[in-house]
């Protein structure tokens, strides 16, 4: 192919240093390619997320070599407390971790970095460049009041839930999100002893939302609200506005409302959009891969992503360095062939996004696990991946839960 003869700037672009972007570079630049990593932000950096590490990040931290280092910093806890609307409430047992991302993803970036990726920060993407045969070869970037054109073999966009830079790459399936968060620190060194696990709370207030406090270390919480908007509708009328919705946890979650009447702003309130269920975006083309949030990597009902995101970077990875010296359709095969192996854990989750929708669900599930350890120990597979949330939020799976008492 031409562009496969054209002078190029580095083997791989990564445009884009979150987990996705970084954890790409890393494995490329490990297997001697070289790859150029840019991001439109100078590191450290703060990103809205909850922060959360479920036990999928940290298989895929493992994978990187990073897992120690990153526990060794985060702030760690053995259960989630899952709060029912009408007051109950279940303790589920897992490995759980949770370090902000400006934190998470500068070690990310810096592990790509030691293995031999460089580094180009402010740029800010504009388009892709193509060769005489329509191929992707590299990107054209705002660098401050210059314009400048980085060319490369292979190009990783993996920039986030913005849609905007899918657009500009011809990548866009659905510009509108999966659904919305904000987010916040704060600093109550009185509640430390207090919250003692991440806990997820549901309630009728929230209006099929949801909201959450995840204990970050030294007496810091991050605490949010999402929501999910409901499958098929493109521009859903039915959202709430999310600064009411983070009023109303205050009133019907004891702990928010203490956080958020005593506890000291470490950073202010943030919002975000996400992209969910590999959905709202082609995930190849030639010479272009996309990867992480920007091709969908979070998972509709928690809203959590980070461990997908990092899978996803490695998967494309992966893909490009084994058909490097192939064609086009083999690295698409590959990373496609990878994408569908992940798409059933993403359905699973989009079934389980009715718990959402209904909350008279979460209050079942909730009374059925602190009365049965069979049933505690499947929501405890859910979090760790070896059972399938969708079978819990599914007539059969609800059908089980009347079963007698385990």
């Amino acid at each position: 192919m031409a562009g496969r003869t054209q002078s190029v700037d580095c083997d791989v672009l990564v445009i884009g240093a979150g987990p996705a972007g970084s954890a790409c570079a890393q494995v490329l630049a490990s297997a001697g390619m070289d790859v150029l990593l840019c991001d439109r932000h100078v590191f450290p950096r703060d990103k809205v997320c909850g922060d959360g590490l479920i036990p999928d990040a940290h298989r895929a931290l493992a994978r990187l070599g990073l897992a120690d280092a990153v526990l060794a910093r985060a702030a760690r806890a053995s259960r989630l407390d899952c709060f029912a609307p009408r007051g109950g409430r279940v303790a589920v047992p897992a490995q759980l971790a949770v370090l902000p991302r400006r934190e998470l993803d500068e070690m990310l970036r810096q592990a790509a970095l030691s293995a031999g990726a460089r580094w180009r920060a402010p740029l800010r993407f504009e388009a892709p460049l193509h060769d005489a045969d329509g191929r992707v070869a590299g990107a054209r970037f705002r660098e401050g009041d210059a314009v400048r054109e980085l060319r490369a073999r292979w190009t990783v966009l993996a920039t986030g839930a913005d849609a905007t830079a899918l657009e500009a790459a011809g990548m866009c399936e659905r510009r509108a999100p999966s659904g919305m968060a904000l987010r916040g620190y704060l600093q109550h060194p009185g509640m430390a002893g207090a919250i003692g696990g991440l806990q997820v709370i549901w309630h009728k207030a929230l209006r099929g939302g949801y909201g959450w406090i995840f204990p970050a270390g030294a007496g810091r919480f991050n605490l949010g609200v999402g929501f999910m908007h409901r499958q098929g509708a493109e521009r859903p009328q039915d959202a709430p506005n999310l600064r009411q919705l983070l009023d109303a946890f205050a009133q019907v979650h004891a702990p928010a409302r203490e956080l958020m009447a005593a506890g000291a702003d470490a950073g202010g309130f943030k919002g975000a959009p996400l992209r969910c269920s590999l959905q709202g975006a082609r995930a190849a083309r030639p010479g272009l891969l996309v990867a992480g949030e920007a091709a969908g990597s979070t998972y509709l009902f928690t809203g959590e992503g980070i461990g997908k995101a990092l899978e996803s970077g490695m998967a494309a990875a992966q893909a490009i360095a084994q058909g490097w010296r192939g064609s086009d359709a083999q690295v698409d095969a590959a990373y496609q062939g990878e994408l569908a192996a992940l798409r059933p854990r993403f359905a699973a989750y989009s079934l389980a996004n009715r718990f959402n929708e209904r909350p008279w669900m979460v209050d079942f599930i909730t009374w059925r696990a602190r009365r049965s350890p069979a049933v505690l120990a499947r929501l405890a597979g859910v979090l760790d991946e070896s059972q399938d949330p969708g079978r819990l939020a599914s007539a059969q799976g609800l059908l089980r839960m009347l079963l007698p008492l385990g």
